[in-house]
């Protein structure tokens, strides 16, 4: 455990300022965020503070970060071992230095790690849902227990997309608004699943890394692509085994005769009208609403995109696939006598192709990154001197990760960050009831250049003297550059 917090004894109670809540907290409780305690009079911090080790379970095998153990008090390696902000506590109110300021030797460099637990009021999560059902029209709002705490955004290629939270939804609504949406953003972003309605939509269930639930159906392909796209990579396993392919799509449905990819492979026209608007040869948009149907349309029955075939092009026994462009929906037709499409078995010819489309999808997946604006308290606690340090860090002279891991940096004013959840340790943000999150952020640095821009030097610390108790030592993410690197070996986040 450790203490960070200014306190102020009131009748055996301890007042707590490491948050604007300023809780009064009795012997052997918790305040309000569940982060910092009255124990035997002293206020700790009563979760550990964790720190990385890169060399724990090398060797090849895969570790969770599940693997806790707690650190066994021996000297810290600088060469493997990372101070994260996870625990460490924070600023408030603002002026104070970081809780951790440390300094250690690497490779002959001497550097320094600027730890503190930001208080954001200024924070949200953009989620990106591998789907091909619609979830809901753009701008909806979505909710939680009945509550608005963001709303869908611009669907990407084969993924929607939302935006959570942010300050209006954490402050300007209700005092049950900023609550519930406080709980949904520190769920998502410590892992669990969080289930959201959308107004005039669907009821989804997101949990960062895992397939998202839609209507309580867990989805399990990303579309390998538009219905264009689909033609063009499946045209030529397709040709010679029926005559007309239709890849049905909420967004731009593809026709194979008429595609780029069809004519240069030699194939006949089919006289096959199709519902919508053409774009350009081979490609539709608005065939069908949308919906969780068919290609993310409303549709049960595809023949529903489809008019009558041109008697004068078409002829009986043509041979008609119409597929999704996740191959979860299939369907095989030849023509009769009177031009009208006849449902029967898929050919065996056809099924390998069918099924090359669903191979070719990648897992459906719920992704949730965390976006922040590093305020006041955050860059007051590094230098007395904030913009120094952010222009350090857009100099790229400053390295900054949230609970060791790589974060992108917003070009433009400010330091706004985002960062993959998955890739931080388990339950690693916070909150404080003002309503606001806690997240982890470092800043890494040359210890002269620390100097240069005006940091607490007085309250620098060699890793070799961090006291010991409630500290963690976990395995670095494998799939984290790890912060002491060369800037050249590092990967590019920002």
């Amino acid at each position: 455990m450790s203490s960070d917090a200014t306190t102020l004894a009131v009748d055996d109670k301890i007042r707590c300022d490491a948050c604007p809540v300023m809780c009064f907290i009795k012997p052997g409780a918790v305040g309000a965020c569940d982060r910092y305690g009255n124990v035997d009079g002293t206020l700790v911090r009563v979760d550990p503070h964790v720190v990385l080790d890169r060399r724990i379970g090398q060797g090849g095998d895969v570790v969770s970060f599940a693997g806790e153990r707690e650190w066994s008090g021996d000297i810290l390696n600088p060469q493997g071992t990372f101070v994260t902000a996870i625990g460490a506590g924070t600023t408030y109110p603002d002026y104070k230095p970081a809780p951790f300021i440390v300094s250690s030797e690497v490779d002959g460099v001497d550097m320094v790690t600027v730890v503190t637990e930001g208080i954001f009021s200024y924070c949200g999560v953009k989620i990106k849902i591998d789907t091909d059902r619609f979830l809901g029209p753009e701008t909806a709002t979505v909710r939680v227990e009945g509550e608005a705490v963001g709303h869908v955004t611009t669907g990407e290629y084969g993924s929607q997309m939302l935006s959570l939270g942010g300050v209006h939804h954490l402050t300007g609504g209700s005092k049950k608004e900023g609550r519930v949406t406080c709980d949904a953003l520190l769920s998502l972003c410590n892992g669990k699943p969080v289930e959201m309605a959308i107004d005039g939509g669907e009821t989804v269930v997101v949990q960062a890394g895992k397939a998202p639930i839609v209507n309580g159906v867990a989805e399990s392909r990303m579309r390998v692509g538009c219905g264009s796209a689909t033609i063009g990579i499946f045209a030529k396993q397709w040709h010679g085994k029926v005559d007309e392919v239709v890849v049905v799509d909420d967004h731009i449905t593809g026709v194979l005769s008429e595609h780029q990819a069809g004519k240069l492979l030699g194939m006949e026209p089919t006289g096959i009208k199709l519902k919508g608007r053409r774009s350009t040869p081979g490609r539709y948009f608005q065939v069908a609403e949308p919906g969780t149907g068919w290609g993310g349309t409303n549709i049960s029955d595809p023949l529903a995109i489809l008019g009558p075939f041109d008697p004068k092009t078409a002829r009986p026994g043509l041979r008609l696939l119409m597929v999704s462009t996740t191959g979860e929906h299939a369907a095989y037709y030849e023509l009769d006598d009177n031009l009208r499409p006849i449902e029967m078995d898929i050919p065996v010819p056809l099924r390998e192709p069918v099924e090359r489309i669903a191979e070719n999808c990648e897992p459906a997946l719920s992704t949730v990154l965390f976006i922040g604006g590093a305020g006041g308290s955050l860059r007051a606690g590094v230098t007395e001197n904030p913009v120094r340090l952010t222009r350090s860090v857009k100099d790229s002279l400053t390295y900054v990760t949230c609970g060791g891991a790589p974060v992108y940096i917003w070009p433009g004013g400010g330091i706004t960050f985002m960062v993959d959840v998955t890739r931080l340790p388990e339950n690693a943000f916070g909150y404080v009831p003002t309503p606001a999150l806690v997240a982890p952020l470092e800043f890494t640095m040359k210890l002269s250049d620390y100097r240069e821009l005006g940091g607490h030097m007085d309250h620098v610390q060699p890793l070799s003297e961090l006291k010991r108790g409630g500290r963690l030592q976990l395995p670095q993410h494998q799939d984290n550059p790890w912060p002491f690197a060369p800037h050249s070996t590092r990967h590019s986040h920002g």
